[in-house]
């Protein structure tokens, strides 16, 4: 299993002040064999949790020009929709969201291939991903994609109540391919992606999705 980037330094500290606590229980605290066991098995699940949080999974994506193919791993929490204000202006849009759960793979990858037009960081607030305000309140990002002229999506990586940092590797006009990583949020978060009116929705709500292989819509 090939860990991500991000999680390295966090699991390799992790694992010294684990080990340094359970030495420091073996050598300076008198502890029964049955309470040394159990401190070990809840130090393995703590390490374990963390470990499968930053697990990078090798995911082949079949490039095709006419799909938008999901950005994450989750659960579709929101379709329907909406203005969008930042980039088009209040312009209506179909948003289809979903929320990365702490048990899901992180990484973020471009649902499309084609030019980043703008890009935007938005320092915020920490309210659950789940919360309505979170789109426009929270921690996030701006992601729009020009798939050809005249047609884009915007990608929203948004921070959560546990998701203290988003991370990109992205900027304005820059050419991606479709299911390469573009970021990673930490831990419980959502992204959102904005699509044009009139775009075929492949995916419902309640639906999970898997990153870079689940199609969510379909461009004319």
């Amino acid at each position: 299993m090939k860990i991500h980037k991000e999680g390295r330094v966090l699991l390799l500290v992790l694992f010294l002040v684990l080990i340094a606590s359970l030495t420091g229980l073996l050598y300076l605290v008198e502890v029964s064999q049955e309470v040394f066991w159990a401190v070990i098995g809840f130090e393995s699940l703590v390490f374990l949790f963390f470990l499968q949080f930053f697990r990078n999974p090798k995911r082949k994506t079949v490039l095709n020009d006419k799909l938008v193919i999901a950005p994450a791993d989750g659960k579709v929490v929101v379709v329907e929709n909406t203005p969008e204000n930042e980039y088009f202006k209040g312009e209506e849009r179909i948003q289809v969201s979903i929320f990365m759960s702490p048990l899901n793979v992180h990484v973020n990858r471009n649902p499309v291939t084609g030019l980043i037009k703008y890009f935007k960081y938005h320092p915020g607030k920490y309210l659950f991903a789940w919360h309505p305000k979170s789109s426009t309140e929270n921690e996030r990002t701006s992601v729009v994609y020009e798939i050809h002229k005249g047609v884009e999506i915007l990608v929203r990586q948004i921070a959560g109540a546990a998701a203290r940092r988003i991370k990109w590797y992205i900027d304005e006009n820059q050419s991606v391919i479709q299911g390469k990583e573009f970021g990673f949020i930490k831990f419980g978060s959502r992204v959102d992606l904005f699509l044009p009116v009139g775009t075929k929705i492949n995916v419902q709500k309640g639906q999970k999705t898997v990153g870079g292989q689940t199609v969510i819509a379909e461009l004319d």
